[in-house]
């Protein structure tokens, strides 16, 4: 049967440690991009195609691929087709995606939050259309009850540097009533454009914000390090950065006060220039989050919106990224990482790279700076988007296993739009049990229950608790 009790435990011992161990864990998402005013609101849906492909011009891109992939034209995907067409396009496309793992998660989504376990087809689009709009359009059926549906304690959204987090603060005051949290992370992807036309504007907007005059490097760094204060302020532990790539250009702070001069100006700027004042800026950063006990992820290695008609039609995260392949990306990274560490202010981090070819060099990295009294100060994160899944995921557990302490991992993450995501926790704890059980049957690890057990634990739940620091 389709996605069974044992989907991917193939060995009596994951069968074991997933049924009485991971199963039974809450959910930490420390990486997602749900809206907070929608989590705050208690958003309710209008039918399955907007709370699963397609709500107000965001949703799952994962599954928009794969509509184009199928021939489906724009309008009924991301346009204003009607919901029950656009839903039917999909479900022609997850007929041809076997392999697939949104074919995988799709069906996970339905049986986990609708309880239905029809596959999905042609033939039964109406039924499972009819069934699950009639679970959405009950008043039970939202936001916040998703989010509990799955026992999730702590969520992470990704917001911009300016943004007023009054929804954050809003929902610190239900945590309580709601039973999870909703914590900001700090993504400064504008305050690294220091060549984008509206730099300026944004500068001064991130000044106001502070209380601060921004016209100089000095002042600018005055008002980031009051925006990490508020965002510390509101509960925030983490910095997310997206390095697509990153080259390591060290400067004086004369040279870097001149780019930022010319960027405020609106003047033009080489790549150098570019990479020299991301460099600073970050190494600042990172002072700053070691300075609150914070956690950097960096994402890298990815192309993003290759196609220029699709994010001229579609904007950003629409479904136009894909695979980089930065040739020495671990050097670079590795003369970050030195600055930061001689400078005293490297923080706690974790690497992910889209490009799995670089998962033994920066595991290997990470060995390199550990310490401080810090259990666990530089990790390589789990297997992120075209990586997530069942290959993917194993390859990184191993690796992580091979080159580090898998005991410390902090486990998975969404990273996703979508209310309906947290089936993917499921799937990657089914791949965790799937992988130490054929250790144990290899005699790599011991048969003792309590012991893997107490690890799978960790891995799913504990080691996010208590190390990110969520919960103080």
């Amino acid at each position: 049967m389709l996605l069974n009790d044992d989907f991917l435990l193939t060995t009596e011992w994951a069968k074991k440690l997933y049924h009485a161990h991971a199963e039974k864990m809450p959910i930490i998402d420390y990486h997602c991009h749900l809206d907070p005013q929608q989590i705050y609101e208690d958003k309710h849906f209008e039918n399955l195609t907007e709370v699963w492909l397609f709500d107000n011009g965001a949703g799952d891109h994962y599954k928009w691929r794969l509509l184009r992939a199928n021939g489906s034209d724009e309008n009924s995907i991301t346009g204003d087709a009607d919901p029950y067409a656009k839903y039917l396009e999909f479900v022609k496309a997850i007929e041809r995606a076997i392999g697939n793992p949104i074919y995988e998660w799709s069906h996970l989504e339905l049986r986990r939050v609708f309880g239905i376990d029809l596959t999905i087809n042609q033939k039964n689009a109406e039924e499972i259309w009819n069934r699950a709009n009639e679970i959405i359009a009950s008043s039970e059926f939202s936001a916040k009850a998703l989010i509990r549906k799955f026992d999730v304690k702590c969520l992470c959204t990704t917001d911009n540097p300016a943004s007023d987090l009054a929804y954050h603060k809003l929902l610190a005051q239900q945590e309580d009533e709601n039973g999870f949290k909703v914590l900001p992370t700090f993504r400064p992807d504008d305050l690294m454009a220091v060549d984008a036309p509206g730099f300026a504007a944004y500068a001064t907007k991130l000044g106001e914000l502070a209380g601060v005059d921004v016209y100089d490097w000095e002042s600018l760094k005055q008002a980031v390090a009051q925006r990490v204060d508020y965002f510390h302020e509101v509960g925030g532990r983490f910095a997310d950065h997206g390095a697509n790539s990153f080259f390591f250009h060290k400067a004086d702070e004369d040279e870097v006060a001149a780019i930022v001069a010319k960027g405020l100006a609106g003047g033009a700027l080489s790549d150098e220039e570019v990479g020299a004042y991301q460099t600073e800026l970050t190494l600042f950063l990172m002072g700053e989050y070691a300075r609150h006990g914070w956690t950097l992820q960096i994402h890298a290695n990815c192309l993003r919106n290759d196609s220029t008609l699709g994010l001229e039609r579609c904007g950003k995260d629409a479904g136009f990224d894909s695979v980089g392949d930065q040739a020495g990306l671990a050097p670079q990274l590795r003369s970050l990482f030195d600055a930061a560490e001689q400078a005293g202010s490297l923080p706690k981090v974790i690497l992910y790279s889209l490009n799995e070819s670089d998962f033994l060099s920066l595991a290997t990295l990470c060995g390199s700076f550990q310490g401080g009294g810090i259990r666990q100060r530089m990790m390589l994160g789990c297997a992120w988007w075209f990586n997530d899944q069942f290959d993917g995921m194993k390859k990184q557990l191993t690796i992580c296993a091979q080159q580090g302490l898998l005991g410390n991992f902090t486990g998975m993450l969404t990273d996703s739009r979508s209310f309906l995501s947290y089936p993917r926790h499921e799937y990657f704890r089914r791949v965790l049990c799937h992988t130490l059980g054929e250790w144990v049957e290899q005699g790599r690890v011991p048969e003792d229950e309590e012991y893997l057990g107490a690890i799978v634990e960790d891995i799913c739940y504990n080691n996010a608790h208590d190390q990110f620091g969520f919960f103080e």
